[in-house]
């Protein structure tokens, strides 16, 4: 247990929060989310230490994000995760009054979804890598991130199968590799393939590896078949690698979602759609074409990774068919 309590040791202790955070095998979002929440609450209580605070101060914290910072509910809740983390994980308080603090209250929405003619015309406004990305999002179901961090040894071309490592929730899952892409994918990992062989030339080349897999297989990181599938088209300073003095490895990380988020944005807008689509839209729009085609929905589930069926049902609430599949009595006369 963390026992000093003066301001000079903050940094200290993020650094503790950060490699509690990579023993647990988050991820580098989560890690950057989770230093910047609590950096904030040791701020907002003039640097004093978290262990000489407790549940009127989280309380206050969570108030004050709400009340003067109008954050929205998931953000709310993400601060409280960041606290929860640093008092259970890091200071070792297994406090009562951690589990008692409410969570803000998401409203439920039904998700975005588009038509399949809508889909066609974002990917005819796209090209080359983004469309490419953009394609398998909607051709599998995949969330953004589970797209741009998928190794070349994830897909399986014999099979027609796309193996989905570390999805939400730390659970793996497989989903269908469409055929329309079989071609365009073999071509984009030929590129990708001579791009690593010029890094290796060069010197770099080796990936990043979750800790355990680096000292279990020390030589995978620069393996062929280890690499991104999408990879970055700049070398970059992996954060996780930066030591005290501020040196850290170059590596070639994959491309960074917000350029897709982007794109699809760009996309959307030049196909003269209004309805506020993002590439996650991509992954609601997979899950209702499906169940419309009249697939089962365990089926659907069990592609999209989703624990409990009620998840997925929310789907049959946006098929297309009116509401909830009911035809309007004006219809009938």
């Amino acid at each position: 247990m963390v026992t000093t309590s003066t301001s000079e040791d903050a940094p200290k202790l993020l650094n503790l929060v950060r490699n509690k955070i990579r023993l647990k095998h988050y991820s580098i979002r989560t890690e950057q989310a989770y230093v910047d929440w609590i950096k904030r609450y040791i701020l907002h209580f003039g640097k004093r230490h978290p262990s000489e605070l407790g549940a009127e101060q989280v309380e206050q914290f969570l108030t004050y994000l709400a009340v003067e910072g109008k954050v929205a509910a998931s953000t709310q809740n993400q601060a409280k995760s960041a606290l929860i983390f640093l008092y259970k994980e890091v200071l070792g308080q297994l406090l009562p009054w951690l589990d008692d603090i409410e969570h803000a209250k998401t409203p439920k929405r039904l998700p975005v979804v588009l038509t399949k003619q809508e889909v066609q015309a974002v990917l005819g406004e796209l090209n080359n890598t983004n469309h490419l990305i953009v394609s398998l999002l909607y051709g599998t179901g995949m969330r953004i991130l589970e797209a741009l961090r998928l190794r070349v040894k994830d897909i399986d071309f014999a099979r027609k199968e796309i193996l989905i490592r570390d999805g939400k929730g730390f659970k793996d899952r497989v989903t269908m590799l469409p055929t329309s892409l079989v071609q365009p994918l073999q071509a984009h990992l030929a590129r990708v393939k001579a791009l690593h062989e010029q890094d290796l030339a060069k010197g770099y080349g080796a990936v990043y590896m979750p800790q355990a897999l680096a000292k279990k297989y020390p030589y995978a990181a620069i393996d062929w078949s280890w690499q991104y599938v999408f990879p970055s088209a700049k070398l970059s300073i992996d954060p996780r690698s930066v030591n005290e003095s501020g040196q850290g490895v170059t590596r070639r990380h994959h491309v960074q979602d917000q350029a897709i988020q982007r794109a699809v944005r760009q996309a959307v807008v030049n196909a003269g759609i209004t309805k506020p689509a993002t590439p996650h839209t991509l992954r609601h729009s997979f899950a209702t074409h499906l169940l419309e085609g009249g697939y089962d929905i365990r089926t659907v589930q069990e592609l999209l990774g989703h624990s409990d069926v009620k998840t997925t049902m929310i789907y049959t609430h946006v098929l297309n068919r009116g509401g909830r599949g009911v035809s309007s009595p004006l219809d009938g006369l």
